[in-house]
């Protein structure tokens, strides 16, 4: 398998490649905080929240504080290692 193969295609968006960095480094982050360290609209991270959660990258909870919701993301497991994956491999492509 060439070096570009291990590239995982759940990555590929720089909006992805964003929200996985920001959980591998820190514990629950809420919608609003990863809104502002992104720069994106509510809608964009919204459909690239759902499609990390699909593929069970992420684990969502939804709590509500006060009278609103407020829904945190924490990277699992199977995120972080197969996002390891990913960066190890750029590494690799760039040497």
């Amino acid at each position: 398998m060439s070096i570009i193969e291990k590239l995982n295609k759940d990555f590929e968006s720089r909006v992805r490649l964003g929200i996985m960095s920001v959980l591998v480094v820190n514990g629950w982050v809420d919608f609003l905080e990863m809104k502002e360290h992104l720069g994106v609209t509510d809608g964009n991270l919204a459909s690239h929240i759902t499609a990390l959660e699909t593929k069970k990258y992420i684990e969502v909870k939804k709590e509500f504080v006060g009278k609103k919701t407020k829904t945190s993301y924490k990277v699992t497991r199977t995120g972080k290692d197969a996002f390891v994956q990913h960066i190890n491999a750029l590494g690799r492509l760039l040497k």
